[in-house]
Parts: C-alpha cells; sequence; structure tokens
C-alpha cells in the first residue's frame, strides 16, 4: 500500500467511533464499515469528527449540514459533498488513500458548476471555479459552461448577469491570478442569480426552408423589432443564422434595430448587444444560436426615448435628429472602415461637454459629411461622456451616479459597435450619446474640480494604499487625488489596474461597478495605444471616472468575495478552525 497513510487497526477504530490522520482526513466506524472523508465540512470547513453519526448520516453541529457517510453526498446543496477517500483493511489494519475519490478533476468541477449556477448556490460556484483553475481549465472554458447555462435557463433572455459575466471576461488580463478566481466568481455567481426563478428557455425553429433572400429577411427582423413582435423576429433570426450569414452582418442587423429608436432602454440594450457578441469568443458554435436569440425579448418592451418628456421639452431633440439622419441618408456618410478627415478633437470634446445641443448635433453631422471616421467621433463621444463621470459633484443626488454611468457605457457599446459593425448607420447612436451628454449637463453643475497637481510624489506610492483610502466611505476626492498623484509619478497603469479591479472585486458590487471597469479599461486601452497630449489626457480621465466611480459605491458588505476566500481556503487545505 505504498503511498497511502496507515490509520491503526479495525478493533482500536471499533472502540474509539472515529480517529484523525494526517492529510486532515477523518476515519469513522459505523455499522461495522469504515468509511474515510475530508475532516472539514464542505460548508465552512467546520471539523467532521465534532459532529454525529447515525444511521449512515454524518451532521456536522456547526450548521446542520447532513452527508451519507459512504458516499460523501449531502442531503443538504447549499453545503455541497464532502471529499471521501478510498480504505482499504490488510491483516487487520487500515490503510487510507490520501487522494480523495471524488477529487482533483476537471469533469466532477465542470457538474459541480453547473449545478451551483442551477440551483445559485455560491460557495458551490466558488468552490467549482478554485477546483477548475488549479487543475489548469483555461477561464475560457469555465465562462462557456456559465454563458450557455445563462442563455438556455433565463426565459426572460440575455439580462445583466451574462453581462458581468461577458466584462469580467474582458478584463482578466488586467488581474492577477486572486483578481481573475474573483472576476469569474462574480460573473457567474450573478449569472446564476439571474436564472433563479426564471424558466428554461426553448429556441423557435428558424423558418422552412425559402428562397427568401437574407436582404429581405433582414429587413422582416427589423420590421419584427419595430412592432415588438419578439417571436417573430426570433424565427427570422434563427433563419439567418441557419443560412450562415457572417457575425459582422448579423450584429449590424441587430444592432441597428436598437438604434432605430433613440437611447433604447436607457442604452442597456446596445450595451448587451455589444456583450453578447463579445461573449461569442468564448462559446462553442452550436451556442451560438442561443446567445444570439436571447436578445430578442428585450425589445418586447422595450422603453425609447423619443418618447420620453426630456427629450421634446424645453428643447425638442427629436426632431432636429430626425432632420439629420435624413440628409446624412440623402448625401452619403464614410464607411465604418473608412473616413480619414482631420477632427479638430478638443474643439468637439469641448462642444459636446457644452449646453448646446443643437450646435453638437451640427457639428457631428459636418464632420460625418467631412469624411471623418465614425470610429473616432464615437471614440471621442465616449470620452466626453467619462469627463461628466470625473465632473459629477458630490452634491448631486447619488441616484444620479447612474445616469452618467449609463451614457458612458452607451457611448463605448457604440464605439465598439462602430469597430465591429458592416453599418455606418450605427452612427445613429453617436447622436444618441451626445443628447444624452447634453441631458447629463446639470450634474456638472457646479463640476467637481479636478485633483490638484501641486503635490508630485518623489516616489511612486503603493497601489494597495488606495484599497486602505477605499475602507471608508465618501472617499471621492481622495481617491482621486491619490490616483493623480500615483499617475503623476510616474506609476504604471498595469499595477493600478489590478488594484482597482480588486477594489471592485472585493465588493458586493451591483450590476453598474461591473460595466464603469470594463467599459473604463477598454476605452483606456484604445487611448493608450496613442502618442500626443490629448491622448494622455484622455488616459487619464478615464482612470480618473473608474476611480471615482469605484470610491462612491465603496465599501460594502463584502459578503461575495468572502465565500470566494472561503472556497480557495478549503481547496488549499487549509484549517478554518484552530482547534481541528
Amino acid at each position: 500500500m505504498q503511498g497511502w497513510i496507515k490509520a491503526g487497526s479495525v478493533e482500536e477504530l471499533r472502540e474509539q467511533g472515529s480517529k484523525l490522520i494526517k492529510g486532515g482526513i477523518v476515519v469513522l466506524y459505523h455499522e461495522d464499515n469504515v468509511h474515510a472523508l475530508d475532516n472539514r465540512c464542505p460548508h465552512l470547513g467546520f471539523p467532521l469528527h465534532m459532529g454525529s453519526l447515525c444511521n449512515g448520516i454524518l451532521t456536522c453541529h456547526w450548521h446542520h449540514a447532513r452527508f451519507d457517510v459512504c458516499s460523501g453526498g449531502t442531503l443538504d446543496p447549499w453545503a455541497d459533498d464532502v471529499p471521501v477517500h478510498e480504505i482499504t483493511v490488510h491483516e487487520g489494519l487500515i490503510y487510507v488513500n490520501p487522494q480523495a475519490r471524488n477529487g482533483n478533476h476537471a469533469q466532477p468541477y465542470k457538474e459541480q458548476l453547473q449545478r451551483g449556477m442551477e440551483q445559485n448556490i455560491g460557495l458551490v460556484i466558488a468552490k467549482a471555479i478554485v477546483g477548475l483553475i488549479e487543475t489548469g481549465i483555461p477561464e475560457k472554458e469555465i465562462a462557456a459552461i456559465g454563458i450557455e447555462i445563462g442563455v438556455k435557463q433565463r426565459r426572460q433572455g440575455w439580462g445583466s448577469g451574462l453581462t458581468i459575466l461577458t466584462a469580467m471576461m474582458n478584463i482578466l488580463p488586467k488581474l492577477d491570478k486572486q483578481g481573475r478566481i474573483l472576476a469569474l466568481f462574480q460573473g457567474l455567481l450573478h449569472t446564476a442569480r439571474d436564472l433563479s426563478g426564471s424558466g428554461t428557455r426553448f429556441l423557435l425553429d428558424p423558418l422552412p426552408n425559402t428562397n427568401v433572400s437574407n436582404k429581405r429577411l433582414i429587413e422582416w427582423y427589423r420590421d419584427c423589432i419595430e412592432v415588438r413582435d419578439t417571436r417573430g423576429a426570433e424565427r427570422v433570426l434563427l433563419t439567418l443564422v441557419q443560412a450562415g450569414v457572417e457575425e459582422k452582418r448579423l450584429f449590424s442587423m441587430m444592432s441597428m434595430a436598437a438604434t432605430d429608436h433613440f437611447y433604447v432602454n436607457g442604452g442597456h440594450t446596445l450595451d448587451f448587444h455589444n456583450k453578447a457578441f463579445e461573449s461569442l469568443k468564448y462559446v462553442e458554435h452550436k451556442q451560438r444560436d442561443y446567445v444570439l436569440a436571447s436578445l430578442v425579448p428585450m425589445f418586447g418592451s422595450a422603453t425609447r426615448s423619443e418618447e420620453l418628456h426630456s427629450w421634446q421639452s424645453p428643447i425638442n431633440l427629436v426632431q432636429p435628429l430626425k432632420d439629420v439622419f435624413e440628409e446624412l441618408n440623402n448625401k452619403g456618410i464614410p464607411s465604418v472602415s473608412g473616413g480619414g478627415a482631420d477632427i479638430k478633437e478638443e474643439e468637439l470634446l469641448q462642444a459636446l461637454l457644452g449646453d448646446d445641443p443643437l450646435q453638437t448635433i451640427s457639428m457631428l453631422k459636418e464632420a460625418l459629411l467631412g469624411g471623418a471616421s465614425p470610429v473616432r467621433i464615437s471614440q471621442i463621444a465616449a470620452l466626453a461622456a467619462a469627463e461628466r463621470i470625473v465632473r459629477f459633484h458630490l452634491h448631486n443626488d447619488f441616484g444620479d451616479w447612474i445616469s452618467v454611468l449609463h451614457t458612458f457605457t452607451h457611448a463605448h457599446a457604440v464605439h465598439e459597435g462602430l469597430i465591429r459593425s458592416t453599418d455606418s448607420w450605427l452612427i445613429r447612436g453617436i447622436f444618441h450619446t451626445a443628447i444624452t451628454i447634453y441631458l447629463d449637463r446639470f450634474l456638472n453643475i457646479p463640476a467637481a474640480p479636478r485633483p490638484s497637481t501641486a503635490i508630485i510624489n518623489k516616489e511612486v506610492p503603493s497601489p494597495e494604499e488606495l484599497l486602505e483610502i477605499l475602507d471608508k466611505q465618501q472617499q471621492v476626492a481622495p481617491a482621486a487625488e491619490w490616483v493623480t498623484r500615483y499617475l503623476r509619478s510616474g506609476g504604471e497603469p498595469a499595477p493600478l489596474f489590478n488594484v482597482l479591479g480588486h477594489a471592485l472585486l472585493r465588493e458586493d458590487a451591483e450590476f453598474h461597478s461591473f460595466q464603469m471597469y470594463d467599459a473604463a479599461v477598454a476605452e483606456y486601452d484604445r487611448w493608450s495605444s496613442e502618442p500626443g497630449p490629448f491622448a494622455e489626457k484622455a488616459c487619464e480621465t478615464l482612470i480618473l471616472a473608474l476611480t471615482r466611480y469605484l470610491a462612491a459605491h465603496a465599501p460594502t458588505a463584502r459578503e461575495t468575495p468572502h465565500t470566494a476566500t472561503i472556497a480557495w481556503r478549503l481547496h488549499r487545505g487549509e484549517k478554518l478552525f484552530e482547534d481541528e
């Protein structure tokens, strides 16, 4: 029995009832049989040898989780199964395999993850993630499990949970190992919460084989969305997918439907489309139908901003946009990939932040007709939206943080969408962004001052200092000032983004904070590849916007990351109780 642990004689165990051996294993004698299990309750690590064993059930006395002593299976799914160890008896002596029977293998962890998500059990999800990471399973493969469950088990379709999961996958390169585990856990947990109480989503069938052209099917899709016929739209969409229409063209069709009306669902619709298409790189091709079809239900009760009073009075902002779109249609605009005319970037930025929306609309129109790149214009619009967050005054109602956040994430979705799209008419989203930036102007009156540059450290501060600042409430200004000193003292962005990631992931953060981090990092990465003072200031603006938003929403109870920490400690075999 080389490598196995000698656990004494059967006679000794019969008298003692239980015995602890090295490796954190408890050996039990019950009903004339010997059993070996991990001595830590899989729920929170309480020593199981302090529990009770009766009628084949081992009960932990901490939270009363019950386990089948033979298989380790729990009667209480929130506790998870306890690992069991193979035993053998030779000449009256007990030998225990130190490797758990249901131990370090990928497939059981994948099944555990699926079970945890379907039952919305955070600890089970966390333990599965840690197990999969430690066995070398790529994060992409882990996320794919969550995305597949999310699009199939949520009747309402794509939601905030899947958006968080995709956003967290996007930011993994900015994080250390602990951060990556937390990011996956936050994304998968929020996806699981979205499923709770929902029903299975069954796809409709594509239309029967016909000779209808793709062009006409695309028209039908937009017509169905126009009248909120989501079932008809789904069948048309799946027909196009079945016909092998390329991803870019599908995105163009679906994002065009999302911009046929103004700032639909407060910007979430376009952002969700952007995230769903980003998620396609994480899932197998056969799941593509479910991902794309999951976007259709959100149109059923969509809010269309041109119907809102704020878009029509005291200034009618709807008709000028309709007039501009008609003029652009008649005169033509550069393709998404084309356009190279110079833009007076600072002038456009200030116009977007100004208080004359009609002038801004005219400037955007002239820039497009002059051959400017729609992608570049949308990038500057996203920067203007970030500046609103930098200037957001703390005298505003706390809930108004969400208003400037929505504008920024919508602007980012337009920017990314124009990069991905084959149809330049997504430029309508730029104008929608411009109007929401204008409507947010009162949230910058008075404008919060940009942090002072007077104090620059001779030595670069440690990024962990920022976490200490964010351990207290109402640290928006101090956090922004610290980040400014850090950057202007020569601090590298990479450690800062890792710390900002931990500042987000250690909280019981709500949906919009995850959106903020993802969008700010993506926009930062675009600007950081460019030289010049305008790009440098843009990078600083995006970091300040992210820092101020996170600081405004911290600290919280931090229950979610605590669960992940417990899972990681349990996986590493740590003792969570000193008297074990």
